[in-house]
């Protein structure tokens, strides 16, 4: 039972649940009795034990899905064998094929049901994400004469938001045929800069995604996985 649990693999259970939910359901339509009754026993108090409220089970929720991205980001910006644009592609490379984006993806969530979920994504981004990572590596792309840019905060901002917003299909729901015009484009704007870094192996990978989320999506749509 849930309860017998070591206080650690409690808590990875209840943000299991929660996050399942959150993207099933919404997290303003997910209640704190909803992810009790998916616990197997696990009382209202034992959550509480762990957590002050349903917002602060969201914010665990969401260290948890940036936190593995974040490790492979500061690996790459460590290293000293690549340039700036070469650290670029490999995130790019490195984040796509993350089996955990299968997971996100297959679970097909509408973002429009999780909006405290997608801004506190896109705050972690702006925050946290472009200045640590990303500008620093685009620095170095300007010293080594990799990118081009005068100004690298505002590009670290507008790359991730592009890649991670406009290009997400859980966000805007793009069809498979939509996601690649968007793809051509980005291509052509980090061209623009000096940053060829977006291949086909990444469009194939975003194709991939793209037809698992549409696949699960049609199948919510009909009912057959709805809440």
């Amino acid at each position: 039972m849930a309860r017998n649990k070591h206080p650690e693999e409690t808590v990875q259970l209840i943000l299991d649940v929660a996050f399942h939910l959150f993207m099933e359901k919404g997290y303003e339509h997910t209640s704190i009795q909803d992810i009790i009754d998916k616990l197997g026993g696990l009382s209202k108090g034992a959550i509480y034990h762990h957590f002050k409220s349903k917002e602060d089970i969201l914010v665990a929720v969401t260290d948890r899905m940036t936190a593995e991205s974040n490790r492979m980001l500061e690996a790459i910006c460590s290293r000293s064998d690549l340039s700036g644009r070469e650290k670029l592609q490999t995130i790019f490379k490195e984040s796509i094929r993350r089996p955990v984006q299968n997971d996100i993806f297959t679970v097909a969530p509408d973002f429009h049901k999780n909006p405290k979920l997608l801004f506190s994504l896109m705050h972690d981004t702006i925050e946290n994400v472009a200045p640590n990572y990303i500008t620093p590596i685009i620095r170095q792309g300007i010293s080594d004469g990799s990118i081009k840019t005068d100004y690298p905060e505002q590009l670290a901002e507008l790359v991730l938001l592009a890649a991670n917003v406009w290009m997400n299909p859980m966000i805007f729901g793009s069809s498979e045929k939509e996601s690649y015009c968007k793809f051509m484009v980005f291509r052509q704007m980090l061209q623009g800069f000096g940053l060829d870094i977006v291949d086909n192996e990444i469009l194939e990978r975003l194709q991939e995604l793209t037809a698992i989320y549409q696949k699960m999506a049609e199948r919510n749509g009909n009912g057959e996985n709805g809440p």
